[in-house]
């Protein structure tokens, strides 16, 4: 197998000077007119109108009729959708939860969607004197954890609002409180975590724990995962606003982005 650097390795230059055509299509976020296309891409406009005509027939860039703008072309969706398609969201997650644990000095994990509800699927440890472990592929309560409000409060599923109903039901029974009462109030709690773009919850999984977890986005906007943090209360802050709830908002914003969230919005400018 050859280590040789792909910057050192024979192309086809004029596909690579090609390609910056479709790379200021991509940026401007809207169709271009030829003049426009060409002065931003750095080459005369007769020549950028062969390639222009080589990527209409690929399907890469198509014109309109009646404006004559250019923009990129059904060819070009169909690698972008595939593509995100690919995006994993666990090997993405890996570095973001490396670099929030060292953060906030917490322990941090990635939760998902599986069969059995909200998942942990991997975590970070902080290595300090008080460890949290999280165990990989243990499940999540939805309406007790941090983590299953935020899958009850952003996540969209049928078999979600089942187990959910189901928890509530339980909870009306233990309490002996109306389940009608005992879902007004969830609904509450739901309500104030998407006000917040973030949920938390104290105490409920291990008595002096506490939790806040972000929920995470693909490129058509469905939730796919949470971010969450874990830490002592007394040490790990709680309010709504406080620095640690900002970093994993920005947290899970990363990962969002790196999983195409926002792709569609700017592709229908």
């Amino acid at each position: 197998m050859t280590t040789e650097p792909i910057k050192q390795r024979q192309g086809i230059q004029s596909i690579e000077v090609g390609t910056r055509l479709l790379r200021t299509l991509a940026a401007n976020g809207r169709p271009m007119m030829l003049r426009d296309l060409a002065k931003n891409s750095g080459m005369p406009a007769a020549k950028a109108h062969r390639y222009l005509v080589s990527f209409m027939r690929m399907g890469l860039v198509e014109q309109d009729a009646n404006s004559g703008r250019y923009d990129l072309g059904g060819f070009c969706l169909e690698l972008g959708l595939a593509s995100l398609a690919r995006l994993d969201p666990v090997r993405l997650a890996a570095p973001i939860l490396e670099d929030l644990c060292e953060q906030i000095g917490e322990t941090v994990a990635l939760a998902m969607w599986g069969n059995h509800g909200a998942t942990c699927v991997r975590w970070v440890e902080t290595g300090g004197p008080i460890t949290i472990t999280l165990r990989t592929g243990i499940v999540l309560p939805l309406t007790t954890s941090a983590t299953g409000r935020a899958f009850a409060a952003f996540y969209r599923s049928a078999y979600m609002k089942k187990m959910l109903t189901a928890e509530l039901r339980e909870t009306a029974t233990k309490t002996n409180v109306p389940l009608a009462e005992v879902a007004s109030n969830f609904e509450a709690t739901l309500e104030e975590i998407r006000e917040h773009k973030i949920s938390r919850s104290t105490g409920s999984l291990t008595p002096g724990i506490n939790g806040f977890s972000a929920p995470v986005f693909d490129h058509s906007g469905r939730m796919v995962a949470a971010i969450t943090s874990l830490g002592t209360i007394g040490h790990f802050d709680m309010a709504w606003d406080s620095a640690l709830a900002q970093h994993m908002k920005d947290a899970a914003a990363v990962l969002s982005k790196r999983l195409g969230l926002g792709v569609a919005e700017q592709a229908s400018l």
